[in-house]
């Protein structure tokens, strides 16, 4: 690998880049392009000044998402066994929210007349009870080639335990022309829940031509090979990303948790809670002195298996739009402003977003945003807001503080579903914020939740771009094997992770990774005999272990406390499935501790403003952050300020500079 490692984050709004070159870090931030991302990642990388053929890439990329979530895919067929097409429309026949009698679910991205099931059949134990013929293949790639389709997913019953078939339809499809892209779901997801797996191939072969087509057109502009970033937290190259682009639905996102976690332990807070809240919309995680991976997610209501760190999201972001509802009430979010047109102080827009309400606040400054690059139109962001005032019968500076609370409830809620609501209590946690807009409304957010200290990076603003750099390679498989009782022993389960180890290492080779130099890590899905859904344990080691199951079912009794509270430990269990995850570290950019330099602030002043609290207008000290030292202290009311966010100090909070150029900030004890 290189010396320079740029990392890229296209977001909804801004496009952030992080070069680390002999570990220093240089950051730049430009408004995307969201017509064609590539655009602004070329110009960025041009005006950041990087010597592109000396360096490694590695892109968080919210392409496949956006396709998802906007409709925007190819046009998908799905193939699978006969009587099961309509699998994708029956589901689980559970109903996301219970009590509203007008909900509508999203149509199938496989329409009906694009679902075509064939005849054949493989039972539980993998074993071919009936043979597809080389005639129904034929039939069927004779109608995919009539329906013209950009995608194919193929999902037959029990492929994970017996993938002949889907790899014999898939040799022929190869041949349709047109090329259109194909996922099989043997390889896409190789475990048993038959919805789960053919939603997930589905959204894989929906996304994937658009991914394919993006990744070659950015490869081709930088001249460069890719790393991607996976909703896992680790990178893989580009060709499997656009192989399997269901991989990175939450790229992004998946980049702020890993800068977010590698800042926390640095600065000795490894139970963090991460805010990521950029212009679209804000994703939490929570992170218990390790970064949380789950493969129960559903995006835009599909489902998706793959491993992915665990992360909620919600549509509240600098870019959300507030409006004034038919019962009077005031609304903010789902919808953003986004990078085009974006809020109404950019200039062009005519909504007004949380972005809007903090400039009418003073919490914004209209001449130091990106460092002074951007100005915003402070004077507009007030005529249009007095409209959303009007409706809800309130002042201005009222109404702008209504925004602010209505954003901030929402964004404590998902909080509390990825704390509380999973047995841990925020009391015990540092919240990590970051992206555009999180130092912003941090402070009055652990207040809500009691949440004792907020540690704001050095670059909040470019933190998800600086995870993508520092990312990993990882390669992650998965095998269902159903073992309990007897079945469950060390034997068959060395067999099985061996097997997966020796498929794993040739793709690696096939990839140009360096498969001898990557760490294999082992887990277990386990349950209880007969329970519905299983949990992620370590997998004991294997060796001379006579105690296999009390071994595995203790991690799983400990886990089954930690999620639900409780614990039967004479119930028996079962291992489910097996994941491996096979690691290439990346070096780390290993800052030293800088000594304390005082106190005292105050050569980082720059002026005082008037910002308006939940008290009233005070008078608030400005600081630029780059001028501020290790051991500096401030205290609030305080605006800092630098190129890629600015940090709000409420009154009542204080704070310090760490060693690393972090700001920790607790309520102030001393404060009035």
């Amino acid at each position: 690998m290189s010396s320079t490692i740029v990392g890229i984050d296209v977001g909804g709004t801004f496009t952030d880049i992080a070069v680390l070159q002999s570990g220093r870090l240089t950051v730049h931030k430009l408004p995307s392009t969201p017509a064609d991302p590539s655009q602004g990642i070329t110009r960025g990388v041009a005006e950041i000044g990087v010597d592109i053929p000396a360096a490694d890439f590695v892109h968080g990329s919210t392409v496949a998402t956006n396709a998802l979530l906007e409709g925007k895919g190819g046009r998908t067929a799905l193939v699978t066994t006969l009587g099961f097409e309509d699998v994708l429309e029956i589901g689980r026949q559970n109903r996301a929210d219970l009590y509203d009698l007008a909900m509508e679910r999203p149509p199938p991205l496989a329409p009906w007349e694009l679902r075509f099931g064939l005849p054949e059949r493989v039972d539980y134990t993998g074993d071919i009870l009936e043979d597809l013929t080389p005639e129904s293949v034929q039939a069927v790639a004779a109608l995919l080639a009539d329906a013209e389709v950009d995608g194919i997913a193929v999902s037959f019953l029990f492929s994970f335990l017996n993938p002949a078939h889907e790899e014999a339809l898939a040799a022929r499809l190869a041949e349709l022309p047109g090329a259109p892209f194909i996922s099989i779901s043997s390889k896409i997801l190789p475990e048993f829940r038959e919805y789960e797996r053919t939603s997930t191939v589905v959204v894989n072969s929906y996304v994937g031509p658009v991914m394919s087509r993006y990744l070659t057109q950015l490869e081709a502009l930088l001249g460069r090979d890719l790393r991607i970033m996976q909703s896992s937290g680790g990178s893989i190259t580009a060709r499997l990303a656009a192989e399997q682009p269901v991989r990175t639905i939450l790229s992004g996102p998946a980049g702020g948790v890993v800068g977010a976690f590698y800042t926390g332990v640095q600065a000795g807070y490894p139970d963090i809670i991460t805010l990521d809240m950029g212009g679209t919309s804000t994703d939490v995680s929570l992170c218990p002195g390790r970064i949380k991976e789950t493969t129960s997610a559903n995006l835009g209501g599909y489902p998706v298996s793959v491993p992915m760190i665990e992360i909620h999201t919600v549509g509240a972001g600098g870019g959300s739009i507030a409006r004034v509802d038919s019962g009077g009430a005031l609304v903010v979010g789902p919808q953003s402003a986004g990078a085009e047109p974006g809020p109404a102080c950019y200039g062009r827009g005519e909504s007004i977003t949380v972005t809007d309400a903090n400039l009418t606040l003073g919490r914004l400054r209209p001449d130091g945003f990106l460092g002074g690059r951007m100005a915003l139109d402070r004077e507009r962001a007030e005529t249009l807001l007095h409209d959303v005032a009007a409706g809800v019968g309130a002042s201005v500076t009222d109404t702008a503080l209504g925004i602010i609370r209505v954003v901030n409830s929402n964004m404590e809620r998902a909080i509390r579903a990825i704390s509380l609501e999973r047995g841990y209590d925020p009391r015990e946690f540092t919240l990590v914020p970051f992206g555009g807009a999180g130092p912003m409304h941090a402070c009055e957010l652990a207040a809500e939740l009691s949440i004792p200290r907020v540690l704001v990076p050095s670059h909040p603003g470019i933190l998800s771009a600086l995870g993508v750099a520092i990312a990993d390679v990882v390669k992650d498989y998965s095998r269902t094997v159903m073992l309990k009782g007897a079945d469950l022993d060390k034997t068959r389960l060395d067999e099985e992770f061996h097997g997966m180890e020796r498929l794993a290492r040739t793709e690696l080779l096939d990839e140009g990774l360096p498969a001898a130099a990557m760490d294999a890590r082992r887990f277990l899905d386990v349950r209880y005999v007969g329970q519905s859904f299983e949990l992620t344990v370590d997998c004991p080691s294997l060796t001379g272990r006579s105690d296999l199951t009390r071994s595995i079912a203790s991690e799983f009794y400990a886990a089954h406390l930690q999620r639900f509270g409780y614990a039967d430990r004479n119930l028996p269990i079962e291992v489910v499935n097996l994941r491996l995850k096979l690691e290439l570290p990346v070096a780390k950019p290993q800052q030293e501790p800088a000594e304390s330099a005082g106190s005292d602030a105050s050569p980082a002043v720059i002026g005082t403003t008037q910002v308006v609290f939940a008290a009233g207008a005070t008078e608030t000290t400005l600081y630029d952050r780059s001028i501020l030292q290790p051991g500096n202290q401030i205290a609030g009311p305080a605006l800092l300020l630098q190129l890629d966010t600015t940090i709000v100090i409420p009154p009542g909070w204080a704070g310090a500079v760490d060693p690393y150029g972090n700001l920790l900030l607790e309520p102030n004890p001393d404060a009035g």
